[in-house]
């Protein structure tokens, strides 16, 4: 599911990764070619009748013939096997990396959080207090008071 949302999400929206503008009607292609990339990527078997939207009935005859290419790929990442003593190394190598990256080891992880959250207060107090300022509930717990309060501690 987490590669279909990256991939339809840069189909329907080059403009995230190109500096490029997208017109009303190359949008409205890229929603076609998204569907059918959904649609190919779907479990489920394709229903379509008379009343169905064209652009679903645009790639129905191609969508088995998809269906079959991510079936072939998905069985053959499941076919190659790792050694389970394999992967753990690995996926300790992976955690051992990010955590000594973003997490000092003798911090902490609550620490290191509030630490974060503090610092973003610091640097974004004035929009935070006005933010608190405005909502109705956040005045009667007088939270930009007590934001004002933490911040010079």
């Amino acid at each position: 599911a987490l590669p279909l949302r990256f991939w339809v999400n840069l189909i329907k929206n080059p403009d995230f990764l190109f500096d490029i503008h997208k017109s009303n009607t190359v949008d409205s292609c890229l929603s076609v070619v998204a569907q059918a990339f959904m649609d190919s990527c779907g479990t489920s078997d394709l229903r379509l009748s008379k009343d169905s939207p064209s652009s679903k009935l645009i790639y129905a005859k191609d969508i088995p013939v998809y269906k079959e290419l991510v079936a072939k790929y998905y069985s053959s990442i499941k076919s190659k096997k790792i050694p389970e003593d394999q992967m753990n190394a690995m996926l300790g190598e992976e955690f051992e990396l990010h955590r000594r990256q973003y997490v000092p080891s003798e911090v902490n992880y609550l620490y290191w959080a509030l630490y974060e959250l503090y610092n973003y207060a610091l640097e974004y107090n004035e929009p935070l207090t006005l933010a608190l300022e405005k909502d109705q509930d956040s005045r009667k717990q007088k939270l930009a008071h007590k934001l004002n309060q933490v911040r010079y501690r």
